[in-house]
């Protein structure tokens, strides 16, 4: 009777384990299918305007509009830069021309050829997108011009009326990431696949916007920045969050974390500092 006893009982305890473990696999599964169900892009609102990149078109946006900031240009010219860089190669580095100009290169598909530098130098993105605003601030007032008629004095295109359309994703995307709009980008992500890097971050930050003082405690790094220029900084690491393995930032009393996925949230503030938090391992 008690070897029966026994043998039920350890049974029943086998048995128990095997729907532990299923359940268990059963939620991580679903967990995983969830994951890649989600559709990863960043958003950005100007008034009653919103419009959508995808992460990698979003992070050079951010580059982009980081150098307007680090040179102290007007939130106008980063919206030229933007509408000028989307229509000719849809905020991608691309590495090819076309018939118009097949030696064109890079975010804003400049020619060698033309004096824009080298090949090498014209795919560097941070060399390309000054040379843009070198040739920009040499326009007569370039910051009170429409979009198409600015950017078409410095690209010269075939087809100049085609800036006119992304004229209203360039000012979204320009008024959140100059940091005239807070809380203004939010980027939806799937959870980090591996461990950010701090010193990966840091190099980044100051390829973008020059040397800034920043502290690095463990997996977080603090970036002593306050106003506009704290809100440009943290909407530029949200952008950049699915490259980076950003988790959460936290700036003037608001936070966007990855994992929740609900947008800037309110949150305790970040001692006047912008706070960029990232993942410290691939869970």
């Amino acid at each position: 009777m008690t070897r029966g006893r026994t043998l039920r009982g350890a049974a029943i305890t086998g048995l128990s384990l095997v729907l532990v473990a299923g359940g268990i696999y059963t939620v991580t599964t679903l967990l995983q299918r969830s994951e890649q169900l989600i559709t990863e892009e960043c958003t950005a609102a100007a008034g009653s305007q919103q419009a959508a990149l995808a992460t990698d078109q979003a992070a050079n946006a951010a580059l982009i509009t980081a150098v307007s900031v680090r040179r102290g240009l007007p939130p106008r010219a980063a919206s030229i830069a933007l509408a000028t860089a989307m229509q000719e190669s849809k905020l991608r580095n691309i590495d090819h021309g076309d018939l118009a100009g097949p030696d064109s290169r890079g975010l804003f598909q400049q020619r060698p050829s033309q004096g824009w530098g080298t090949q090498d130098q014209v795919m560097d993105p941070v060399y390309a997108t000054n040379a843009f605003y070198d040739a920009l601030v040499k326009v007569p007032g370039y910051a009170t011009l429409e979009i198409t008629d600015a950017a078409q004095r410095v690209q010269r295109s075939a087809y100049p009326a085609a800036y006119a359309e992304h004229e209203a994703m360039a000012r979204s995307f320009a008024s959140a990431l100059t940091g005239e709009s807070p809380a203004a980008l939010n980027c939806t992500l799937r959870s980090p696949d591996t461990a950010g890097d701090p010193a990966a971050l840091l190099d980044e930050l100051e390829a973008s916007y020059g040397s800034i003082p920043t502290t690095a405690t463990g997996q977080t790094l603090q970036v002593d920045v306050t106003d506009t220029f704290a809100w440009s900084v943290a909407h530029w690491a949200v952008a950049n969050a699915k490259e980076l393995s950003v988790e959460r930032v936290d700036v003037d009393g608001k936070r966007w974390d990855r994992n929740a996925r609900n947008g800037w949230q309110d949150a305790p503030d970040a001692g006047g500092r912008v706070a960029i938090t990232l993942a410290a391992d691939g869970s």
